[in-house]
């Protein structure tokens, strides 16, 4: 399983009148979409996140629960959403139960969010459900405000009463699809998967081959990071850097890899600049004509025993995700 830190996230956050009642219930909620469901399982009991609106961080929060809801197009208290361009309506199936650590409100732009802020700006907006954010930008948090003391409004047997809760299951076949039940294997699954296993396999042996002697735990395995000509799937980097820091991009490919993921990936190391050690590419497998060279490192990922006709849960795909180094 994955190792027992916690990590902090900024949460989007639609609507002023949404964030509002995130804060009255101390509850987040998550779009019966892919990106919903890739938030809902990113995101554990014990992390810690804070509201994004208006590009302000909105309090403190801590995990304390996970459930899926049925017939969450009734369930309080945040109504469905129809979007004009699409036609198409989201509800809210994905909650995580909060209780308040810290209460404060603090403008994004300033040094202490210039990690998340950079993210934003890149990506021209939010346009995403939720940002990772690194341990110094947690810390920097963890001391604004004041201690919360607040009491939120208990929904959660109200919701109980209207309807049931179930666990998400991943499926490899798109015919198995049924939606916020089941949904079909996707990368940005995939992704939260690797970002959690990383440390625990592979990454001893990724940081042998870059020549890197520093220990596995001085490093952080974050999610996406915006770079101006596009982002990595997955960035890794020290926690408390001395004089300089040390980068590794990471790349992940659901199927088969391409010449072209190895050029893109190539790209950005050479974008980012010198403090990086070296790159990543994560593929189910790898064409002998991919040209790699000592700062790309390819890895294979697999899932142990996998039956494509049958449906998995986050944990145990988890579980049976193995990753090892195709050199």
């Amino acid at each position: 399983m994955a190792d027992n830190h916690h990590d902090y996230f900024l949460i989007s956050v639609s609507n002023r009148r949404n964030l509002e009642l995130c804060i009255k219930h101390a509850m987040a909620g998550f779009t019966n979409s892919i990106n919903g469901l890739w938030t809902f399982l990113d995101i554990n009991e014990g992390d810690y996140i804070s509201f994004l609106y208006g590009a302000r961080a909105k309090n403190l929060y801590r995990v304390v629960k996970k459930a899926a809801y049925k017939n969450a197009e009734n369930l309080p208290p945040w109504p469905p959403v129809t979007f004009k361009m699409s036609g198409n309506t989201y509800y809210f199936p994905f909650r995580l139960f909060l209780q308040q650590v810290r209460e404060l409100d603090e403008f994004m732009v300033r040094p202490e969010f210039s990690y998340v802020a950079e993210n934003l700006l890149l990506r021209g907006g939010y346009r995403k459900t939720h940002f990772q954010a690194d341990t110094i930008t947690f810390y920097n948090v963890s001391e604004m405000g004041v201690p919360s003391h607040n009491r939120p409004e208990n929904i959660e047997n109200e919701m109980l009463d209207l309807g049931e809760t179930f666990e998400p299951k991943i499926v490899f076949e798109r015919s198995l699809q049924e939606i916020p039940e089941k949904f079909y294997f996707k990368e940005l699954i995939l992704q939260s998967l690797i970002r959690k296993k990383l440390k625990l396999t592979v990454l001893s042996e990724i940081l042998d081959y870059f020549n890197t002697e520093i220990s596995v735990d001085e490093f952080e395995v974050l999610g996406e990071k915006a770079l101006p000509e596009g982002f990595v799937d997955i960035f890794i980097k020290q926690k408390h850097p001395a004089g300089r820091n040390k980068y590794l991009l990471v790349e992940v490919k659901t199927g088969r890899a391409s010449k072209k993921d190895f050029e893109q990936l190539k790209g950005y190391i050479e974008e980012f600049g010198s403090e990086v050690i070296g790159g990543v590419l994560i593929a189910r497998d790898f064409p002998m004509s991919i040209p790699f060279k000592p700062e790309i490192l390819p890895v294979r990922y697999f899932f142990r025993n996998l039956d494509k006709f049958s449906e998995y849960t986050y944990k145990k795909l988890i579980d049976i995700l193995q990753l090892e180094v195709a050199e």
